[in-house]
């Protein structure tokens, strides 16, 4: 197999961070564009995906469009002895996107990052839920207003 990162591959790689064709042979297409065979760019494609250097496929769904009215970051002040199974806990809704631990704590007490999407107004019902179950009830609530930029990182 060629440079894992050679012109041809770096070309995929640039096609393949922004919307996949909405065609019966993606990949052909893009292996077409890109001067490679339909097979090595797969062959590539799975290559680097048991390398750990691409982690998924997947398709991004526009929230507000399938009725997701509100998003926040909830930022809970979690002790030491609670803070890896609340982590969890929070990780396994499925109203929670991005569930982090921060270092250093935010106001030298938020350390563990939640961002959550409701298809309700109700944001603070959401926040009482996770906090009964996980049993911190320090936490605070940064929703969302405007958003001005939403985007995934380009590497190529």
């Amino acid at each position: 197999m060629k440079d894992p990162f050679s012109f041809e591959h770096r070309k995929a790689a640039k096609i393949l961070q922004a919307d996949i064709p909405l065609t019966a042979r993606p990949f052909k297409e893009i292996a077409d564009a890109c001067n490679l065979s339909g097979e090595d760019l797969l062959g590539w494609i799975n290559e680097l995906s048991q390398k750990g250097i691409i982690r998924k496929f997947g398709a991004v769904l526009r929230h507000q469009k399938a009725g997701y009215r509100k998003n926040a970051l909830i930022l809970w002040a979690a002790d030491p002895d609670t803070l890896e199974r609340a982590g969890v806990a929070f990780a396994l809704l499925s109203q929670v996107s991005h569930c982090y631990e921060r270092k250093p704590a935010f106001q030298e007490k938020y350390n563990l990052f939640t961002m959550v999407h409701s298809q309700t107004d109700d944001i603070s019902s959401l926040a009482e839920t996770m906090s009964r179950l996980t049993g911190i009830s320090d936490y605070c609530i940064l929703e969302s207003l405007q958003e001005y930029k939403k985007s995934s990182p380009e590497y190529f």
